[in-house]
């Protein structure tokens, strides 16, 4: 059974910061076996691949072939229904809208001293793609990682995926078509990380790796953190929903099992003023879960990671919230507004009772690769800023140097570092 709590408790302090320090994330274990991977991957390369790939996805990719075609992700686009197809390019075409916005400008002025400063951004070279492919297979994460890499200018882009049994599920494909990826290479867990930070004879390494994966994969990204840039290093699913009773019990059990099926260690929490409407939402899910494909799984993480939590009134539930810093939260009152604007710690905010949690996972525009494990505090999601850096620049004539240039000296003197004093002395009147 999920977790129930009161603040108006007197352990309720002691309860409330076991659940925000509660873990679960990767283990000892899985960092040993994943640095046991990335060394063998780096030493032998392609061929720790293909030993990897058959003992965890179960078949060669010698026999199966180690890239999807062109050709293969086109006939995949084809060969799914028309309404799948128009959700997808629908989904393509927000999430490109959105993302474009984030395109930074580059800077260049003089200012009060002479001195000519400026910035210019640039994209990466080259980017690698994680895409989920083993407990589920997600169309929505090629579009959200892909298509920011696009948008910031990023020229080559590389997908890699396990495909248990050889197969790559075909909206994956078709997903990679829609966002113009021409390489997508049959390789996943730590290993795909590992080659695509290091390069092998097949895969030639990349500036910086994006998506969210699964314990192994996000602690390989952590790892090689410093190799290749990183988006953020993603732990389990999570979401928290704020409501009032005013809210139908049944979408809001929805909403939370919407992050329940994603994995046992996903994480759903309730905040509400109103026992009544607390104890029907929990009715709810027990209601919905049997209904569900996903039933193990939701059931899972219900019981384990679940929380319901009773506040006097959603005022006060919103410092608690901050402290759970969650992937994702929703204001799920008639004027969220008040809510929002005390909101510091959150990876994406859903405003009002109309705006699941679900909905931005696929066609609203935002990013749905976010923060997680109160990375929230420090982290934003996925963005165009991740697939490129800013250059700084700056010139001096003989008039600014004579401005500026005193001061230097006198603080690399002040260091102890003589050679710095005399570069800029030289060159003064």
């Amino acid at each position: 059974m999920p977790l129930r709590l009161d603040s108006r408790d007197p352990g309720f302090a002691a309860a409330f910061t076991a659940l925000v320090d509660a873990r679960r994330e990767a283990n000892e274990d899985v960092s040993r076996d994943v640095t046991a991977i990335l060394k063998r991957v780096r030493a032998e390369g392609d061929a720790a691949l293909a030993d990897y790939t058959q003992r965890f996805d179960r078949h060669d990719l010698n026999a199966s072939g180690w890239a999807v075609t062109p050709a293969e992700t086109r006939a995949a686009l084809h060969g799914i229904s028309t309404e799948l197809r128009d959700a997808l390019e629908l989904a393509a075409a927000r999430i490109a809208a959105y993302h474009e916005k984030q395109k930074p400008q580059d800077s260049d002025g003089v200012d009060a001293a002479g001195v000519r400063l400026g910035a210019r951004w640039s994209a990466v070279d080259a980017a690698g793609l994680y895409v989920p492919g083993g407990r589920a297979a997600y169309p929505s994460s090629v579009l959200m990682n892909a298509i920011p890499a696009k948008v910031a200018g990023v020229e080559r882009i590389a997908i890699v995926t396990p495909t248990p049994g050889g197969d790559i599920n075909p909206m994956v494909l078709a997903a990679a078509h829609i966002a113009g990826i021409e390489e997508v290479w049959r390789v996943g867990g730590a290993q795909a990380i590992a080659a695509l930070a290091y390069g092998t004879d097949k895969i030639r390494p990349v500036d910086v790796i994006t998506g969210p994966g699964n314990a192994w994969v996000a602690e390989a990204k952590r790892q090689l953190y410093g190799v290749v840039g990183i988006d953020m290093v993603a732990g389990p699913s999570e979401i928290v929903v704020v409501a009032d009773g005013r809210n139908d019990p049944e979408w809001t059990a929805a909403d939370l099992l919407s992050q329940s099926e994603h994995d046992p260690t996903s994480q759903s929490i309730l905040f509400t003023d109103d026992a009544a409407f607390a104890d029907a939402v929990a009715q709810a899910v027990e209601r919905q879960i049997p209904a569900l494909s996903t039933a193990a799984v939701a059931r899972a993480s219900w019981d384990a990671n679940g929380a319901i939590i009773l506040v006097g009134d959603l005022g006060e539930a919103m410092p608690l919230v901050d402290r759970l810093a969650p992937e994702h939260l929703e204001l799920a009152v008639d004027d969220p507004e008040p809510l929002f604007a005390r909101v510091r710690h959150a990876g994406s905010v859903f405003l009002g009772r109309m705006t699941p949690e679900a909905v931005g996972d696929y066609v609203a525009g935002p990013n749905h690769v976010l923060p997680t494990g109160r990375r929230a505090r420090f982290s934003s999601g996925l963005s165009v800023l991740d697939f490129m850096k800013r250059t700084s620049f700056l010139s001096l004539t003989p008039a600014a140097i004579a401005a500026i240039g005193p001061a230097a000296v006198a603080l690399a003197k002040a260091e102890g570092l003589p050679a710095h004093a005399a570069s800029v002395a030289l060159r003064l009147p």
